[in-house]
């Protein structure tokens, strides 16, 4: 029992001892505000591109096939060369074109003398009539014979254009000027009017299309951007565009949009446009792949705002932080239109000279005092700041 009263006691006097050290050591001192980096915000005039894929189109292609049958006699031309528009390409035995040709000159020159003929005897039988020498009849009957000469003169006439253009056929030439591929056939080869298969190929490559590929709701916001006066763009002005070829360099000569299908692709949603190039050098090539940055104008009174300082929010607008006039950070929503680089391109929702949080954001919230330190980003998007004091000194302890 005596041993129980002790316990009680020594406990008792350990408690009161733990309250006296507790009220000794008072609250704990308070936090700081929280260092964050900063950079002043201003406004620019903002130029605007998109980036899209491409594909090399030939300005023009032309499949050349035989119009009349025959045996190939000569290639005349050297494969994927240039060849100008007329140029003989292959030439074809033409030996029974030419006899059709001489037979239908032959007929041409037996209508005439029907029609000669014919007109004689008309001009004769109209002078008799003058006197009754013969019957309205007979008149009736030299007049349609004249007639029928004269028509068949003119289907013989028809008959040799006919022979004519089909030996004219059996040289087959250039339809347009351009980059002719492989011959599909060889002399020797026979050839049929109208084949499926072409005998070579010309594609026209200098000017050369790029078409590009975008969606067709970013197409019309930038339309109405355009409308509204926001890209300092006129309407019905074509774009330029610049190219990255596929081994990342630029090609050297600029191009302009010039053509917008008037259709969405209803599996994609996508939406095609055309753009135009000058290719003297012959070094876009039909098929390739490329890059298309298309110049869409200026956007007046914009910010560049990096984007590692903007979040989103639960329903998915963009947000950032700057410093209030009474040193806390304040949360903003912001407008965005689009980005450039490392940057969104804000439209909305800051003002020049504020005075945004691009670092140490992670440890603040909205109204969190804060110590705003100057910085800088470099085009890699790395932020660079000012040591103050305090950092310096708990670096240079041991």
């Amino acid at each position: 029992m005596r041993y129980c009263r002790l316990a009680a006691t020594l406990l008792l006097l350990a408690l009161a001892a733990c309250n006296d050290r507790s009220d000794q050591a008072g609250p704990p001192p308070s936090a700081g505000p929280v260092e964050v980096g900063v950079i002043a915000l201003k406004r620019q005039d903002v130029p605007r591109s998109i980036e899209l894929p491409g594909r090399v189109v030939a300005y023009a292609t032309a499949e050349v096939r035989p119009q009349v049958d025959g045996i190939i006699r000569r290639i005349a031309f050297k494969e994927t060369r240039a060849v100008a528009a007329g140029d003989v390409l292959y030439e074809l035995d033409n030996r029974k074109y030419q006899a059709a040709l001489d037979a239908a000159a032959a007929a041409v020159k037996k209508a005439e003398a029907a029609t000669a003929s014919a007109q004689a005897s008309y001009d004769r039988t109209a002078r008799l009539a003058q006197t009754n020498a013969v019957s309205a009849q007979a008149l009736d009957d030299a007049q349609s014979t004249l007639l029928q000469a004269k028509a068949s003169e003119e289907a013989a006439r028809a008959d040799l254009e006919s022979a004519q253009i089909n030996l004219d056929d059996t040289t087959i030439k250039a339809p347009i000027a351009g980059t002719i591929g492989v011959s599909a056939v060889s002399v020797g080869a026979l050839v049929t009017a109208n084949q499926t298969d072409a005998l070579a190929t010309i594609r026209q490559t200098d000017p050369i299309y790029v078409d590009l590929v975008d969606s067709s709701t970013n197409l019309l916001r930038i339309g109405e951007e355009v409308k509204s006066g926001k890209l300092g763009r006129q309407p019905g002005i074509a774009a330029d565009v610049a190219l990255t070829l596929d081994d990342d360099k630029a090609y050297a000569q600029q191009g302009k949009l010039t053509l917008a299908e008037m259709v969405v692709s209803q599996t994609s949603g996508t939406f095609s446009l055309r753009s135009t190039f000058p290719n003297p050098n012959r070094m876009l090539i039909p098929g390739m792949f490329v890059r298309a940055k298309v110049d869409l104008g200026t956007m007046p009174n914009a910010f560049l705002i990096p984007q590692r300082a903007v979040t989103r929010d639960n329903s998915g607008a963009a947000t950032l932080y700057v410093v209030s006039s009474d040193g806390k950070a304040e949360l903003r929503k912001i407008t965005t239109s689009g980005s450039q680089g490392n940057d969104w391109i804000v439209v909305d929702g800051v003002a020049d000279g504020d005075r945004l949080i691009v670092d140490g954001f992670q440890k603040i919230s909205d109204g969190t005092a804060v110590k705003p330190v100057e910085a800088t980003i470099d085009e890699d998007g790395v932020v660079k700041q000012a040591i103050s004091a305090v950092q310096a000194e708990g670096k240079a302890k041991p």
